[in-house]
């Protein structure tokens, strides 16, 4: 059973009960993210998330780990494009104390200087880190090729010239101006009683803001566009893909299909294709991602140097016999249930569900009962694979993006 109630701070909670459990997840979300950054600030989103975790007025950044190792809690957090989030499982009985902690963290974390010096440092590490996946870095620069010119390009993690202008100062401005009620959505899932929980955050978060001001965001034409990385590696890693849709559109369950039997399994056209058949790929799959504004579907495959080239026109391929012959009621059939079967699967997990609820309510206000998502898989139809498909089937809407050991012409094999 799932409710929804809005709180006299104005905090928005959703609520997810599982009688069956005895644990318990919350989730704090905060709608801010990269794409209420700028060019100046690029990964303070992502700089303040690491921050909540390094000390407060009242705990040291060693008496927040150690307070929620004592009740046997599991805790972290993530930043994405559109939102924050720091979480907490915990037994349900523990579940003020776990809470009692993430609060303490989003009202008064202090930001030391000696910490953020050594926290710009960490993360320092960990954009080098990304570049050293060379799979991450084709997906994050494809991103920013398809989102060029939006506040959805911009980069989460940001880069060490923007992180060193990060001050104490400009931090405290952000954390003010972003992190405010209006903005703010608990999310939990498990076993809780909801008035009692109601009732415990009902005075919470009293030193926070109630709103924040939204600029409005760039709307630029969207332009294929190719991109070359050379790195000294053993494989290139090939990322291909063109605008999606968005999380609120309704045919979200025909595409998750459609996806699926393009390129989510190893059953999958892709797969069978240009791994098994032509064994140009070890791992090939395509993918798509959703946002409260616009989307995207993408197709990697990790190969041989010699064999980018062949790897893509394969694609095309796979895309060109998918854009002149309808899906069959076979394959629907088959994506049908793995989508219902991934669905329940996730399910049995209260952090699962505590981040899928939390994203849907703070991103599109809505929520998605088991009972739905499952309706409106079996909804689906050929015809609606047949008008879903036309997002995706046009090759020269397609970006690319090359992580190899040398220069080529990429746009020239994208041309063919």
């Amino acid at each position: 059973m799932i409710t929804t109630r809005k709180l006299s701070n104005g905090i928005r909670v959703i609520m997810e009960e599982i009688p069956s459990v005895q644990s318990i997840a919350i989730g704090f979300w905060v709608r801010t993210g990269a794409i209420d950054e700028t060019k100046k600030n690029a990964g303070i989103s992502h700089f303040v998330e690491h921050m909540m975790f390094k000390g407060t007025e009242e705990r040291s950044a060693k008496q927040i780990a150690s307070d929620i190792d004592k009740i046997g809690g599991q805790m972290n957090a993530f930043t994405g494009k559109e939102a924050t989030c720091y979480y907490v499982k915990s037994v349900y009985d523990n579940y003020r104390k776990a809470a009692d902690v993430l609060i303490d963290m989003l009202e008064n974390s202090v930001f030391a200087k000696k910490e953020m010096d050594r926290e710009r440092k960490v993360i320092c590490e960990e954009i080098k880190m990304t570049k050293d996946s060379p799979d991450d870095l084709a997906h994050d620069t494809l991103v920013e090729q398809l989102f060029k010119g939006e506040q959805l390009g911009n980069s989460i993690i940001g880069t060490p010239s923007t992180l060193n202008g990060i001050t104490h100062n400009v931090i405290e401005k952000y954390v003010k101006d972003q992190y405010v009620r209006e903005s703010m959505v608990i999310s939990i899932a498990g076993r809780f009683d909801v008035d009692d929980i109601c009732g415990y955050f009902e005075d919470k978060f009293a030193s926070l803001g109630q709103r924040k001001t939204s600029a409005k965001p760039a709307d630029p034409k969207y332009t294929p566009s190719c991109k070359v990385i050379t790195k000294d590696i053993e494989q290139s890693h090939v990322c291909l893909g063109t605008k999606g849709m968005t999380l609120k559109d309704d045919r979200s369950f025909a595409f998750q299909i459609l996806n699926n039997v393009l390129g989510g399994s190893m059953s999958s056209r892709l797969f069978q294709n240009i791994r098994e058949e032509k064994g140009l790929a070890y791992s090939v799959f395509s993918s798509n991602g959703n946002f409260s504004s616009d989307g995207y579907f993408e197709i990697y495959a990790g190969v041989s140097h010699d064999k980018i080239k062949d790897a893509i026109l394969a694609i095309k391929e796979e895309l060109d016999i998918l854009a002149e012959s309808k899906v069959t009621k076979e394959e629907l059939e088959s994506s049908r249930e793995q989508m219902k079967s991934n669905y329940v699967f996730s399910q049995e997990s209260t952090s699962t569900r505590m981040i899928l609820n939390g994203k849907n309510y703070i991103l599109i206000d809505r929520v998605f009962l088991p009972e739905e998502v499952m309706s409106k898989f079996d909804a689906v139809t050929l015809e609606d694979l047949e008008d879903v498909k036309q997002l995706i089937c046009d090759f020269s809407r397609y970006s690319a993006v090359a992580v190899t050991n040398k220069k080529i012409n990429l746009k020239s094999i994208m041309e063919q």
